[in-house]
């Protein structure tokens, strides 16, 4: 009869380091939920600032087009001129780069990129590039807990678990959900149960939550209705969305890839002026539907409420298909969390809203296809699916849906694995380490 081996226990989890660690991780959280906080404030008066711009716009015609091109091209322009200049570390999520960090396979970045990201991700989002609030927070979060972690001169082990913590808190305040940030730590970030890592993520969410839920509110970001359980004959519908949700994953990682190369090979022009050009773009689009551009969120909360036509949704998610990867590719702070959520619950109306019209005993209206469509999209690209199900279920509140997303990530889970393709950020973060020859880095 073999005989079970003890654990081995780190003494030094058991010390006065643990209790130390856990008080830093707490002022690490309330730092990064006031930046984030500040952040997504600032997002939604720039985005505000652009509708009124628009409305204003619209009277003066042709030229009041061009004005609008001009702008959104000279602010993407500048986002792209900070990073280069200032912090190439800052381009996109960040999230690969927290995570080569945390592995130990890249430095962690200079401090100004805290400013850096911020206010490139207000130029660029505002302007309305389809990049989420997330990315940034995420890695302001980690840069300002490594900042803290020096200041209290701790050593790496903890500065490391701060770092991790500081990211998850961004997280958390970037979409007011505690929980799914210290989830995504241990899921996405760091990928393994560590006690002292757990300690310092959930002391981070908490502090992060407890200060910007003071400046934005208490309420989820999404409001849903009240939505019935859902019974076990409707789990193979369920089933289906999710491999629906697998295959568009798999085409819209490999549209971001492909976006990105793109950008590689047009090396010889310098990068504001690609960046310039997809902001041009992006303001042509926002002349004729300014609804649609932009982080997002409005256009959730529509497919939420099942307030557009079902051709005008196909439509839109069409565009944000494509939009999403050209916005990526522009080498601006910006992330892809809110962009996959428009993405998610805008197929899973499209499949709803079918299976309600073929199938009426199914579901009584499309709203939980929707809200399950945003985990199962999200699940297939990043390949998280814990983080996807908790994310969307304290974005919306809605807890009877637990089942159909289990379902439904299960099978956007498996669709991509068997199709051999990689979670976003793995691929992210190998293109961080091993640039392209042809790479422009200058």
């Amino acid at each position: 009869m073999m005989s079970r081996q003890k654990p081995v226990i780190d003494a030094t989890a058991t010390d006065g380091s643990s209790l130390i660690l856990a008080l830093l991780s707490v002022i690490v959280g309330g730092a990064s939920g006031l930046i984030g906080a500040t952040f997504r404030l600032a997002l939604a008066q720039a985005d505000h600032v652009r509708d009124v711009l628009i409305a204003w716009a619209h009277g003066r015609r042709f030229a009041g087009l061009l004005l609008i091109m001009a702008m959104c091209a000279t602010a993407t322009a500048i986002a792209a001129w900070l990073v280069r200049r200032y912090s190439p570390q800052a381009s996109g999520s960040g999230i690969p780069h927290v995570e080569a960090v945390l592995n130990g396979e890249l430095p962690q970045a200079p401090f100004l990129l805290i400013p850096v990201k911020f206010i490139g991700g207000v130029l660029a989002i505002g302007c309305g590039l389809a990049l989420g609030r997330e990315g940034p927070s995420v890695q302001m979060g980690a840069s300002v807990a490594h900042l803290l972690g020096k200041v209290f001169r701790r050593p790496w082990p903890d500065c490391r678990a701060l770092l991790a913590a500081g990211a998850g808190a961004g997280l958390a305040t970037a979409f007011n959900a505690p929980i799914a940030g210290a989830i995504f730590v241990l899921e996405e970030l760091v990928r393994r149960f560590d006690t002292r890592i757990t300690i310092a993520t959930f002391g981070a969410s908490a502090g992060a939550i407890a200060v910007s839920r003071v400046l934005l509110g208490q309420s989820p970001d999404f409001h849903v209705g009240p939505l019935p359980f859902a019974g076990f004959g409707a789990l193979p519908v369920y089933l289906a969305l999710g491999i629906i949700a697998g295959l568009l994953g798999v085409a819209y990682n490999r549209a971001l890839l492909g976006a990105l190369a793109a950008a590689d090979r047009s090396r010889r022009w310098p990068v504001e002026l690609r960046a310039a050009a997809v902001g041009a773009q992006v303001g042509l689009l926002a002349w004729f539907a300014p609804r649609i551009v932009g982080g997002g969120d409005p256009i959730t909360q529509r497919a939420l409420d099942g307030m557009d036509a079902l051709g005008i949704v196909s439509l839109v998610l069409i565009i944000r298909f494509g939009l999403g990867a050209i916005s990526y590719a522009a080498q601006t702070p910006g992330g892809l969390f809110a962009p996959m959520l428009v993405l998610g619950a805008q197929s899973g109306l499209i499949f709803g809203t079918v299976c309600c019209r073929w199938f009426p005993g199914v579901a009584a209206s499309p709203a939980p296809f929707a809200v399950v469509g945003m985990a199962a999209f999200f699940t297939a690209v990043v390949r998280a699916p814990l983080t996807g199900i908790i994310l969307v279920t304290e974005m919306t509140g809605s807890f009877t849906l637990l089942l159909p997303m289990l379902g439904a990530c299960f099978a956007a889970t498996l669709v991509p694995t068997l199709l051999r393709n990689g979670p976003i950020y793995d691929s992210l973060r190998e293109r961080a380490l091993h640039p392209p020859q042809w790479r422009d880095v200058s």
